[in-house]
């Protein structure tokens, strides 16, 4: 279930090499892909009673890779926000560079949506409070995004690249500081920095049991100065069952919280609803 070729934007390719921090974008297996879920071991984040879904793993064992929930008539959408920081970014969020978003998370509690933010754990550590309160609130569900947010392939939009031997290290890493700053159940559910993957990286973190969740509807959100048109890109693209990936990250992505305004009531209006992330790969899985 390896994702192929996707098309993305040139503002949200723009983000890996002009931050180093986001990267909404795709391409081949073999070094590009989409924005993958922890398996029952000791290193395990998710305490055994939350059981949240999972996919079974993949060919020859490696992790599954979930890219969209059932096109079914039951009008599913899964926004996705990425809190992008990596690890060695704690100089400009020092000199007031921001990282966060807090009127996003306010704008999703006040409109009631529910979201799964992929979360790194720099940014965690750099906002601790904040990310307690969405790991506790409850139409949140946080998700790892790596520590460090490096890349796990080479080539990938400009990002420090990540050793194989370090790739698993870098997950558990996120999952620990995670527990440390107290989210309640993160997650089994990873998104690859950039984007990127191969089956190297699939391949390394199988021990850790995440599913590798990607999208289908590029927000290109990253860097816009235009709220209307990342909002016209979300809604063109949505289908049921869609997962849009956005970005919780203000420097990066300023005009989120203003397309997000536009894009629940809109789709609300053609009879959506908004899921997390857990409850689409619930209903895939179910079907398998």
């Amino acid at each position: 279930m390896i994702t192929l070729v996707r098309r993305v934007t040139a503002a949200a390719c723009a983000l890996g090499a002009a931050l180093g921090a986001l990267a909404g974008c795709t391409a081949p297996e073999a070094t590009r892909a989409p924005h993958p879920a922890p398996s029952a071991s000791a290193a395990s984040p998710v305490s055994p009673a939350a059981e949240p879904p999972t996919l079974a793993p993949g060919p020859a064992g490696l992790t599954p890779v979930f890219e969209h929930g059932p096109r079914a008539r039951d009008k599913t959408v899964a926004l996705t926000f990425d809190a992008d920081m990596t690890a060695d970014q704690g100089t400009r969020a020092a000199r007031g560079e921001r990282f966060d978003n807090p009127g996003l998370v306010a704008a999703l509690r006040e409109l009631k949506v529910p979201a799964t933010v992929f979360m790194t754990g720099r940014w965690a550590e750099e906002y601790p409070v904040q990310a307690r309160a969405i790991g506790r609130h409850p139409l949140f569900e946080v998700a790892n995004h790596s520590y460090s947010h490096y890349a796990f392939t080479d080539d990938c939009y400009g990002l420090p690249t990540l050793d194989e031997e370090r790739m698993r290290a870098d997950v558990e890493r996120a999952y620990a500081v995670f527990r440390k700053v107290g989210v309640r159940d993160p997650m089994p559910y990873f998104r690859f920095p950039g984007g990127c993957y191969d089956r190297r990286a699939l391949k390394a973190l199988t021990p850790v049991g995440v599913t590798a969740v990607q999208w289908d509807v590029v927000s290109g959100d990253a860097f816009a100065t235009d709220a209307d048109a990342v909002a016209r890109e979300v809604l063109d693209g949505v289908r049921p069952g869609s997962v849009v990936v956005l970005h919780c990250t203000l420097s990066a992505a300023p005009t989120t919280e203003r397309a997000v305004r536009t894009i629940v009531p809109a789709l609300r209006a053609k009879g959506f609803r908004f899921v997390k992330v857990s409850e689409l790969i619930g209903a895939a899985s179910s079907r398998l």
